[in-house]
């Protein structure tokens, strides 16, 4: 995955847009306009921040179905996403909750967006939605039939969930992008908000060999500058919000705090870089 073409940095920063929720969900609130109105208001609150790309995702429709959604949200979630799409100018990635990456794709597809995110693309999961299993064969075909081309990062031993087995966290990062053929991936911590180790980072980026690894949950303006070190980019919500509350709406202050400090150790990663490059020529 190429993140400068896409995101025209090596260490994008990606702000997220959580949904009010959709219809048939359970707090569906009966108006999609209003949905539509506040994924307007958070998308151009993050882009005046200054993040890299935004992915879309339908959080507030929780509790989530396991796999395949309704079609109404499919629809809907659709409808939004172009309409943010004509608002902004930056690389926008959707995550249809909780693992229905098929419908994901057939979004992005549709309507030109740049990536996708999965939660589940190989192994078992035990989750609160029951036990989740990868899907990658069938996402990946499914790509190779709609000629797209969208980008596919997957969370390894995403949160909210427990692996059936005991594999380690070198082995998942192999299994997914070897044998998934994920384009990126993604560490959480154990739950929203929750952010993973450095150590734990470390291993991930070491076992990736170069494809980009995404801090995925629990990044803040306080903590940024020291998990950055070991990822490539990172996926940011509840820090962004007035507060660092989830529920919140997006404070462009907030956010362009954490992509000043998310720069800063991103320019010197690039210094290093060169700085390394000229002594060994």
């Amino acid at each position: 995955m190429d993140l400068i073409k896409i995101f025209n940095t090596a260490h994008p920063i990606i702000g997220v847009v959580h949904l009010w929720p959709l219809p048939t969900s359970a707090r569906w609130g009966g108006s999609l306009k209003a949905v539509i109105e506040r994924a307007e208001q958070e998308a151009t609150a993050l882009a005046a921040g200054g993040v890299d790309g935004i992915i879309i995702e339908n959080f507030f429709d929780a509790p989530f179905t396991k796999s395949q959604v309704d079609p109404a949200v499919v629809s809907a979630m659709t409808l939004i996403v172009d309409r943010v799409k004509n608002l902004i100018v930056l690389p926008i990635g959707i995550n249809v909750l909780r693992n229905d990456a098929k419908s994901g794709m057939a979004i992005a597809s549709c309507v030109n967006a740049q990536f996708i995110r999965v939660n589940v693309l190989t192994g078992v999961m035990a989750t609160d939605q029951g036990i989740i299993e990868g899907q990658a064969y069938e996402l990946l075909r499914y790509r190779r039939e709609l000629g797209s081309d969208v980008g596919i990062l997957a969370d390894v031993l995403v949160k909210h969930a427990r692996p059936l087995g005991t594999p380690n966290l070198t082995t998942a990062v192999q299994d997914t992008i070897e044998r998934g053929l994920a384009d990126g991936v993604i560490l959480s911590g154990w739950a929203t908000g929750s952010p993973p180790s450095l150590e734990d980072l470390e291993l991930a980026t070491a076992a990736a060999k170069g494809t980009p690894v995404f801090i995925g949950s629990g990044a803040s303006w306080e903590n940024i500058s020291h998990l950055m070190q070991a990822a490539d980019g990172a996926i940011v919500a509840s820090s962004l919000k007035r507060q660092g509350k989830i529920t919140e709406p997006v404070d462009p202050i907030r956010v362009a705090q954490f992509v000043e400090a998310a720069r800063q150790v991103s320019q010197a990663k690039e210094q290093a870089k060169s700085l390394q490059s000229v002594k060994a020529k």
